[in-house]
C-alpha cells in the first residue's frame, strides 16, 4: 500500500467516525462559496417545483431546499448501489456505503420536516426526476453504470465530487436567501451537509489522485 493511498483509508476511517459521534445539535458557521471541478448537469431554472408556502419560523426557500436536497441526495444513493455490482474497490465500496446509509438517514428526516409543517415531499418518482446543480445527466449515469472496475471509481469519484460540490452551492444559496436558515432544525441540517460533504469531497479527491498516479 503507498502512503497515499494509507492516508485516504485512514481518513475514511477517521471520516465514518466522525460523523457517527457527531452531536446532532452542533452548529457550524457556513464555510467559503464551492467551486466545482466539474460542469453542472443541470441548471436552477430547470428544477420541478412543488408547492411550497412560508410558516412560523420558516420561508419559502427553507422549503425548497428540502424538498430539492431530498431530489439531489436520492441520486447519489442509486449511484452509490452501483458500487457492489460494478467491481468497486475496497475504498470506495466503503466510501458508497456511507453515503448510502447517512443520506438514507437524511432523506427520512427532510420527509419528516416536511409532512410536519403541511409542505408538498416529493415522491420517489418525483425525486428521481428533479434536477440541482451538480445532478448527473441521464448520459453520465448511463456511462458509470457501464463502468467496471478502477474505470468505474473513478468516475464514481469525479461524479461524485461533482455531485457533492452542488449540494455545498445548494447550502449557499439558502443562506444567502433573506430570512432563510433561520429555524433551528434547518440550520443544524445545512451546516451539517456541508460540512459533511466538505469532508467527503477531500476523502474523494485523495482516492482519485492515488487512481491517478497508478499504471491502468
Amino acid at each position: 500500500m503507498t502512503r497515499a493511498l494509507g492516508r485516504v483509508t485512514i481518513a475514511i476511517g477517521l471520516l465514518s467516525a466522525a460523523c457517527a459521534t457527531r452531536p446532532a445539535s452542533e452548529q457550524r458557521t457556513a464555510t467559503p462559496e464551492p467551486t466545482s471541478s466539474e460542469p453542472s448537469a443541470h441548471h436552477h431554472e430547470h428544477m420541478a417545483e412543488l408547492p411550497a408556502s412560508p410558516g412560523a419560523g420558516f420561508t419559502v426557500a427553507d422549503v425548497r431546499f428540502m424538498q430539492n436536497m431530498i431530489g439531489h441526495h436520492a441520486q447519489a444513493i442509486i449511484m452509490s448501489e452501483m458500487a457492489p455490482s460494478r467491481g468497486a474497490s475496497d475504498n470506495v465500496l466503503r466510501l458508497a456505503r456511507k453515503i448510502d446509509i447517512s443520506q438514507r438517514d437524511e432523506i427520512g428526516f427532510m420527509k419528516q420536516w416536511l409532512t410536519e409543517r403541511n409542505q408538498a415531499v416529493p415522491s420517489d418518482e418525483h425525486a428521481h426526476t428533479m434536477a440541482m446543480p451538480g445532478m448527473l445527466t441521464e448520459e453520465q449515469m448511463a456511462q458509470l453504470a457501464a463502468a467496471r472496475g478502477q474505470e468505474f471509481d473513478r468516475l464514481f469519484l469525479r461524479f461524485m465530487i461533482g455531485h457533492h460540490q452542488g449540494a455545498l452551492q445548494m447550502v449557499q444559496e439558502l443562506f444567502k436567501s433573506p430570512g432563510a436558515g433561520q429555524d433551528s432544525d434547518i440550520f443544524r441540517f445545512a451546516t451539517d451537509v456541508d460540512a459533511d460533504q466538505r469532508d467527503e469531497i477531500f476523502v474523494m479527491q485523495g482516492l482519485l489522485d492515488t487512481l491517478r498516479e497508478e499504471p491502468r
